[in-house]
């Protein structure tokens, strides 16, 4: 008797402590349990749901940021078949290669315009070493069948003509091409803050320029305007052409040295949005950031060579030229295909030229209007820093 009633009120208990799984109670916990595991399935839905939409918008603006860019920098008018017929295919991520940079007078919608500025350029990515090779505007060349200066070409068959004539006269093959009109050059300066150069001597030309006709010698950033007349006056120097191309390449070299200071992809693509206006180029966007990317940390002063065509001035009938040393200029693309220092082949360096200018600079101001007065003669003529006087296109 008492182990039967012992056993029952244990079953009692037992099932009063346990809920069985087919109860009432239990269905409710479950159903709760659904709900839940439902409210978070949807949240977790919702969640990838917008995530997902947020990268496919924001792959949506990269790839219009992209077309735009592209769009802005490939200028149909200057990069058409010809001239992409004229180049040589090469990644600009390989071997080192050639590219031509034209500084030119062209407005917008003008066809038909010169280079101002040529500018043979060897750039190798692996070494994170850039030569530049400074080609004067006035070289004697012969271009189907005429003899004519070497900008004019430009005017007559444009980038496709260049590259050709560039291409002959150095014995190479460029495979890429980058212009830039003067009032480029002035936006792109501004675009990056101003560019700082070490001036080297006081500069003066009040007849060729307007708003800015004078700089001074010294180290300093130099705005758009500034600038341009940095890179253009020639009228007020002994050599003309030569120290101004001089002071290009010295521009080139400081403004490389500074956009290619920051490692940050996002800060490089976002300089290449702010001059896409200003620069015209085969390149394409993802090109252009990938050979940037690489350049990063390139020293401007042991990572830049700097040169002209060996040459020398003369004038045949009543225009002047320059006519090059064939056998010098040889010489002098051996070294800078070999990756070499080609400025020993020069009278003097870049270096040496700015400290003999920097040297002269305790002449006064008066000597210096003087000598620019009496070079003013056969001047291009303009009020406007950034017009050039298109009669001397084949002069």
């Amino acid at each position: 008797m008492s182990s039967r009633a012992d056993k029952t009120p244990k079953k009692k208990a037992a099932e009063v402590r346990g809920v069985s799984r087919f109860s009432r109670a239990s269905a409710g916990d479950y159903q709760q349990r659904r709900k839940k595991s439902a409210r978070r399935s949807i949240a977790k839905r919702a969640l990838l749901t917008t995530l997902l939409s947020v990268v496919v918008v924001a792959i949506a603006a990269a790839a219009l940021w992209m077309v735009s860019v592209q769009t802005r920098l490939n200028n149909p008018r200057v990069i058409n078949n010809d001239l992409r017929s004229s180049l040589k295919e090469q990644p600009v991520n390989s071997d080192p290669y050639y590219v031509l940079l034209l500084g030119t007078d062209g407005r917008p919608g003008e066809t038909e315009y010169r280079a101002d500025s040529i500018i043979l350029a060897r750039v190798d990515p692996a070494q994170k070493r850039v030569t530049l090779l400074s080609i004067p505007r006035d070289t004697y060349v012969t271009w189907k069948g005429s003899q004519m200066k070497i900008n004019a070409v430009h005017f007559y068959d444009g980038a496709a003509g260049m590259v050709q004539i560039v291409n002959e006269l150095c014995g190479v093959k460029i495979s890429h091409y980058a212009e830039v009109n003067f009032d480029g050059l002035a936006g792109i300066t501004n675009a990056v803050g101003g560019v700082t150069v070490d001036v080297d001597q006081y500069m003066r030309d009040t007849e060729n320029f307007s708003g800015v006709t004078e700089l001074y010698a010294g180290r300093q950033t130099l705005n758009g305007e500034e600038a341009l007349f940095y890179t253009r006056c020639r009228y007020a120097f002994a050599d003309s052409d030569y120290t101004r191309m001089r002071h290009q390449r010295t521009f080139i070299k400081a403004l490389l040295s500074q956009v290619l200071s920051s490692g940050d992809p996002v800060k490089i693509a976002s300089i290449i949005n702010s001059v896409a206006d200003m620069v015209v180029t085969d390149l394409s966007v993802s090109d252009a950031i990938s050979l940037a990317s690489q350049m990063v940390g390139l020293n401007a002063e042991s990572g830049i060579y700097t040169a002209y065509v060996p040459s020398t001035p003369e004038t045949i009938g009543d225009q002047s030229y320059v006519i090059a040393d064939d056998d010098a200029l040889a010489e002098m693309m051996k070294l800078i295909d070999q990756g070499k220092d080609p400025s020993k082949l020069n009278d003097k360096t870049d270096a040496e030229a700015d400290k003999e200018a920097g040297e002269g600079e305790s002449s006064s101001e008066e000597e210096t209007q003087k000598t620019h007065s009496e070079r003013s003669t056969s001047t291009e003529h303009t009020d406007n820093p950034v017009t050039v006087n298109s009669e001397d296109i084949l002069q």
